[in-house]
């Protein structure tokens, strides 16, 4: 089927069965185009919770999806391809947090949004990559601190706390493409370009960059900046929604290399195909569903909560 009936095809479908299509911002830039609402994952998960439709096809990774379907267990949450998944939340069971929990009694954890339910259950509460900062500090100062699975951006939040913590081994191989002599050369080629990284890559990047945050934080910054030339150090998918949004700048990904293949796993016509089928559904157990939610709301509660990975 051409493009444009897909596309056309999608769009009847969408409003014949009442469903709202949410996509990431590391989506292939023509699922970027049919999406109804673009975001970072707990921003579209939030989003999806006061929005009137029940059917929710949601355009990301099944980590993303489970988080969507936490906060609206009364929705129907749809993944095009299951089988997407995040190599960083797949760094982590809930088995093997629960050893390193009993080797530390007493701790609190504070796990990334980019996890799996079952590790989310067993968390203190949640955190993203714009308010880890915030939700680190905020954790009680006479307990040790256990911080999951990202230990970049783990690291990087100790920087800025000076909290020590305990910090997973997981890490997004996306984000270790990067490496410093690339960066210098677009900055040589670009003078007065400005290097925004995402939290995620290693610290030898970080020192590269002008600054440090996560895709929501970068939409804002770049719109704000006078800059007219921005290197952007995460996943390429970003570079298109960016450039999408400010036509008058230019985006440059700081590597072609930091691809997430999971995230181009959705295509047009798996999108069509879960709207034909309105499957597959992705469902939480109840009780993993309630706890990873009491992480998910602490969060919430303590600190601001948009603008994340």
């Amino acid at each position: 089927m051409p493009k444009s009936e897909l596309v056309e095809r999608i769009r009847h479908l969408k409003e014949e069965k009442g469903a709202v299509i949410l996509a990431h911002n590391y989506q292939l830039p023509e699922i970027q185009d049919i999406a109804d609402h673009l975001g970072d994952s707990l921003a579209l998960s939030r989003l999806a919770t006061t929005l009137p439709q029940e059917i929710i096809l949601f355009c990301g990774v099944f980590f993303m999806a489970e988080t969507a379907a936490i906060l609206s267990p009364r929705k129907r949450v749809i993944l095009p391809d299951p089988t997407a998944g995040c190599p960083m939340a797949d760094m982590i069971t809930a088995e093997a947090l629960a050893r390193l929990q009993e080797k530390h009694p007493g701790a609190y954890t504070v796990m990334y949004v980019n996890s799996t339910a079952e590790v989310k259950a067993l968390a203190d509460c949640c955190c993203t990559s714009a308010n880890g900062v915030e939700m680190v500090a905020a954790a009680p100062a006479d307990r040790e601190i256990i911080f999951a699975p990202d230990k970049y951006l783990g690291g990087w939040i100790a920087t800025r706390t000076g909290r020590e913590m305990i910090l997973w081994n997981g890490f997004c191989p996306s984000h270790q493409k990067f490496v410093p002599e690339e960066i210098r050369g677009l900055r040589r080629k670009y003078p007065g370009a400005v290097v925004m990284s995402h939290p995620e890559v290693n610290p030898g990047i970080a020192a590269e960059s002008d600054v440090i945050l996560g895709t929501g934080g970068m939409i804002d910054f770049a719109g704000k900046d006078p800059a007219g030339t921005f290197i952007v150090g995460t996943e390429v998918g970003m570079v298109y929604r960016l450039q999408k949004l400010y036509p008058g700048k230019r985006f440059l990904p700081a590597s072609p290399r930091a691809l997430c293949p999971n995230m181009k796993k959705i295509t047009l016509e798996k999108v069509l195909t879960a709207l034909e089928s309105l499957e597959p559904v992705i469902r939480v157990a109840p009780d993993t569903a309630r706890a990873a939610r009491a992480a998910i709301e602490r969060m919430l509660k303590t600190g601001r909560a948009e603008k994340n990975s």
